[in-house]
């Protein structure tokens, strides 16, 4: 298999509110939208975030089952790495005005950053870090260091 991943996709409770909190709250621009399904925003170069009818999503996938066979949650939190402390901040607070119900400001870690986070209407944690050591190259290389 391909190192790869083109696709994060959330099984979200109603997919519109989520596009409401993505699209109108944090001011991001629907690729797709499927009414009551699915809705599709470009986030990077060929990498897509859907937010899916999570009914619709367990029906096809199946429910997530923890490593004894019983329905479980898996922990997953979604970073997005930004330029400046200050950044991080701002973009908490978009996204507690956009409705977040849990917001978390930022902090300095004790690896040499900042970070803080919030939730989206579904639970999903976000973490918005500001990394110091970490570049993207030209050729979109991710580098830790120097």
């Amino acid at each position: 298999m391909e190192q790869s991943l083109s696709v994060i996709t959330l099984g979200v409770a109603d997919v519109e509110a989520a596009r409401a909190f993505y699209v109108d709250g944090l001011g991001w621009e629907a690729t797709l939208v499927v009414p009551d399904d699915v809705v599709f925003l470009q986030i990077g170069h060929g990498m897509l975030l859907a937010l899916w009818n999570a009914e619709h999503m367990t029906a096809e996938a199946g429910p997530i089952m923890d490593t004894r066979g019983s329905s479980a949650s898996a922990p997953i939190t979604l970073g997005h790495n930004v330029a400046s402390a200050q950044t991080v901040d701002d973009v908490l607070r978009v996204a507690e005005e956009a409705g977040s119900p849990l917001v978390h400001y930022g902090e300095h870690r004790e690896w040499g950053g900042y970070s803080g986070y919030f939730t989206d209407l579904d639970g999903y944690r976000w973490e918005i870090v500001h990394n110091p050591g970490l570049r993207v190259e030209p050729d979109g290389r991710v580098v830790f260091g120097g």
